[in-house]
């Protein structure tokens, strides 16, 4: 009843999915561009309609009363962003240790504009062993995009340059600027 629901907003507010997640039970996703509180209320309806048990990291300011509990029902996990938490090996042991474990983040890190996405989400796919899916909010055209899932190859440069490019084409709630290049190198 509730899935049906939420679908029915989703759809009567115009929005779409387009692509599949893919059938397996470990990956990671990555949502982007991330300018809007919008984008987390799209992408739970998103999550509810592809009855998927999505997980997410959040600030840990969500994580208290009086709303830290549905944040958490939701799948969300606090991190605090003003502390070293090794966040990579956290997120590398929930995959290890899990039978199925599918993680969201967003590359920016933040609403706000960067120069520089975070790659924390290259290393945990990379240590975990685990596919990349990138999903697309593009707010312009209302769908939710879902790239099909690839392997990090090792080469980050070469990687990021193509996760880049495909989001290049999604256009978020806000307009902003995704990085032209991305480089290792030069941090």
């Amino acid at each position: 009843m509730l899935v049906s629901l939420i679908s029915w907003i989703f759809h009567k507010m115009g929005w779409r999915i387009e692509g599949e997640l893919p059938p397996i039970d470990k990956y990671i996703l990555i949502a982007a561009p991330h300018t809007s509180n919008w984008d987390f209320i799209i992408a739970v309806m998103a999550k509810f309609i592809v009855r998927e048990d999505i997980h997410f990291l959040g600030k840990h300011q969500l994580f208290i009363p009086p709303w830290g509990w549905l944040f958490r029902a939701l799948g969300g996990s606090p991190v605090n962003r003003n502390k070293n938490n090794n966040l990579v090996e956290t997120a590398v042991h929930e995959f290890d240790v899990r039978n199925a474990y599918k993680l969201a983040l967003a590359p920016e890190g933040t609403r706000s504009a960067v120069t520089r996405w975070k790659t924390g989400f290259y290393h945990i796919a990379q240590k975990a062993n685990v596919p990349i899916v990138c999903i697309g909010l593009d707010f312009k055209n209302k769908a939710i995009i879902i790239q099909s899932p690839f392997e990090a190859s090792g080469q980050m440069n070469d990687d990021m340059n193509l996760i880049l490019d495909f989001f290049r084409s999604v256009n978020g709630k806000y307009p902003k600027v995704i990085p032209d290049f991305f480089d290792t190198e030069n941090r």
